[in-house]
């Protein structure tokens, strides 16, 4: 996306401007319909000629925009239903992580990950690919096995794993461009305890012969850095307490040491809100997230970038980055390193990669991200960097596109659900159909 798609940020107390969580993107329109059922959603797509669905409003451009309309389905029926026999879980597109994994752990089950944030919806995070760390973990979208599509015309239509093949994979990640996912199936697995263990001050260059050992420390591993002093700032290993496993203490790792206290990603913050550490066991939903499922984020100063590199080259990838430390560190509140696993859906930045991104945290200074991202992406060029859908990037769409080798495909299968462009926006014109 560009400058141009970013709409100013303004007071929020004197504003009462439709806008997204963080406060920086200011949506096209306020008009704004609440669906509360499938009927509804199909009696609004015959009314609109154009429109968008709106989730949870945590998304950093204008991927979710429109300048016509919204659907709404934040009141949607919120049923939860499992399916113990085969291992799966339907849910309303709307309802989010943070009410699902409650549900679930409440009955014994699990998913496989969590996003740092539990507040965001299923169909949202699914459709942008988002995801949580994991070597061996795939993107939350990962975990879906069937969808209902209300389709531009209307039609209702389910599509599974199973059955549907490749088509599926198309559509998981969909960028909210195919239609109006109106529910979402996902695997589970039996509930897991999790402990989650923080250490602090990781030289860098541990990371040259080591990066893969260091990332699969535990079930999900993150590493956080100003870029300042070569040095990891935290090290957050999250690892599963199954029958006969029990992770040991450590005293140090890989010249980090272990924190004395709960702490904050940002170590100036208060851990007040973050999820309990200390190796202290807890059900898998409050120690997968970094924040607590009770925290809810505030209409806050910070704006988000994410790229996603090939495994293999991480640590020259970081290297790259760590080049620009006098020019990041100013405008930064943090970055993290974390790992995700490859997948099979057509338009995931890990489609057949397993991958390493890097995820930075900016002041809300827009004007000054706007020129350190195109220098972070130049450097990440060689790497073939994919930015992540929903966060911040200022890549051509030419360069964009080229790095994705099913797009021909998915331009087919948006052709086939949509093919007057009813959930088309400047998003999907710009870094989809454009040619």
């Amino acid at each position: 996306m560009t400058g141009t798609l970013l709409s100013p940020v303004v007071d929020l107390s004197q504003d009462e401007k439709l806008r997204n969580w963080a406060g920086n993107y200011i949506y096209s329109t306020d008009k704004l319909d609440n669906a509360k059922s499938v009927e509804e959603v199909q009696r609004l797509l015959k009314k609109y000629n154009k429109l968008k669905v709106l989730g949870t409003r945590h998304c950093f451009n204008g991927i979710a925009d429109s300048k016509d309309h919204f659907i709404s389905l934040s009141q949607f029926n919120k049923d939860i239903s499992l399916d113990t026999k085969a291992n799966t879980v339907t849910v309303a597109s709307g309802v989010r992580y943070g009410e699902l994994a409650t549900h679930l752990y409440n009955n014994g089950f699990a998913l496989h990950n969590l996003a740092s944030l539990p507040h965001i919806s299923v169909a949202g995070a699914c459709a942008t690919a988002t995801h949580g760390s994991g070597s061996k973990n795939g993107n939350l979208a990962t975990a879906v096995s069937g969808m209902e599509i209300v389709t531009a015309a209307g039609n209702i239509i389910h599509l599974s794993r199973e059955k549907d093949g490749e088509q599926f994979s198309g559509a998981v990640v969909g960028l909210g461009g195919l239609g109006v996912v109106t529910k979402v199936t996902l695997d589970i697995q039996p509930a897991f305890m999790v402990r989650q263990d923080v250490y602090e001050n990781m030289p860098l260059q541990q990371l040259e012969k080591k990066f893969d050992t260091i990332m699969s420390a535990g079930y999900s591993v993150s590493l956080f850095t100003d870029w300042q002093n070569k040095n990891f700032s935290e090290v957050w290993i999250k690892s599963r307490m199954d029958e006969g496993l029990k992770p040991e203490y450590k005293t140090e790792f890989f010249g980090a040491k272990p924190a004395t206290k709960n702490l904050h990603p940002i170590v100036e913050l208060s851990a007040e809100n973050c999820t309990e550490q200390m190796g202290i066991p807890g059900p898998w939903h409050e120690r997968l997230p970094h924040f607590r499922m009770g925290f809810t984020p505030s209409s806050g100063k910070e704006l988000q970038s994410e790229y996603f590199v090939p495994r293999d080259k991480s640590y020259a990838a970081i290297l790259a980055v760590q080049q620009l430390h006098e020019k990041i560190t100013p405008h930064l509140m943090i970055t993290e390193i974390r790992t995700i696993d490859a997948d099979n859906l057509w338009m995931s930045p890990c489609y057949k990669q397993p991958s390493t991104t890097i995820h930075f945290t900016w002041k809300q200074d827009w004007p000054a991200v706007s020129r350190i991202l195109p220098l972070i992406e130049a450097q990440l060029a060689p790497f073939n960097a994919r930015p992540h859908w929903g966060k911040l990037f200022t890549m051509s769409p030419i360069h964009l596109k080229s790095l994705y080798k099913k797009l021909p495909d998915f331009l087919q299968l948006l052709k086939q659900y949509d093919p007057k462009g009813k959930f088309r926006n400047d998003f999907l014109s710009r870094n989809i159909y454009s040619s």
